[in-house]
């Protein structure tokens, strides 16, 4: 038996089927025209613009609803000095150590490598954690349920709404990780998988020469 409680969906727009394609290309071409990067203006990012990103990202699908994410904001040029220094520590390992050669070769067409600057000149840092479980208000441990996922769907919308607002974004993830849960003072239940570097790209900023895969490559119909 269901314990649910229901109300009616809010209505989506009418649109006929020539607005809907139009739209739905204009959003594709805009996303689309999305590039990760590497190098950053120092230019101020007004607050609000984050906030109603994250607003976005809190709205995405998750895992009975458990919502099993935590995103930190940083804007502390100190706090982001540090961060940098931990993740560079971490890069120069993974470069000179702990990458194997294949892993080496794939990143060589995207100029990487262990300096990353950008943690301390873009305006602002999201570090994005999962939530494994929480503590209800008896302090009784609940298990989160297809949090990978759930937090996946959340950094997708979060770096589609920066894009929509005119933002450069790039996702950072130093192996390990476990350093920003420390320097940030988050709880064991949760676990960083990714930095989103957020600003404006720096001027002149060049990207590698890449390409996306077509439909074909990517895509399978079952009519």
């Amino acid at each position: 038996m269901t314990t649910a409680r229901l109300h009616p969906l809010p209505p989506l727009p009418d649109y006929d089927d020539t607005e809907r394609l139009r739209r739905s290309t204009d959003f594709a071409n805009l996303v689309r025209q999305r590039r990760t990067v590497r190098d950053f203006s120092a230019k101020p990012v007004p607050a609000a613009v984050i906030e109603q990103a994250l607003w976005a990202a809190g709205s995405a699908p998750s895992g009975a609803n458990q919502q099993p994410w935590h995103f930190a904001v940083i804007s502390n040029a100190e706090i982001k000095q540090r961060i940098r220094a931990a993740a560079e520590e971490e890069e120069r390992e993974f470069y000179s150590r702990r990458a194997s050669q294949e892993w080496l070769q794939a990143l060589a067409p995207l100029g990487t490598d262990w300096q990353k600057p950008f943690l301390e000149i873009a305006p602002y840092l999201i570090v994005v954690f999962s939530q494994k479980w929480h503590l209800d208000a008896d302090g009784n441990k609940h298990k989160h349920y297809y949090a990978p996922e759930s937090v996946g769907i959340a950094t997708g919308i979060l770096l589609t709404a920066l894009h929509n607002a005119g933002l450069a974004t790039l996702t950072h993830t130093p192996s390990p990780m476990g350093f920003l849960a420390e320097l940030l003072g988050r709880p064991e239940s949760e676990r960083a998988e990714m930095i989103v570097v957020v600003g404006h790209p720096a001027e002149h900023c060049q990207v590698p020469v890449i390409s996306k895969k077509s439909l074909a490559e990517y895509v399978s119909y079952f009519s």
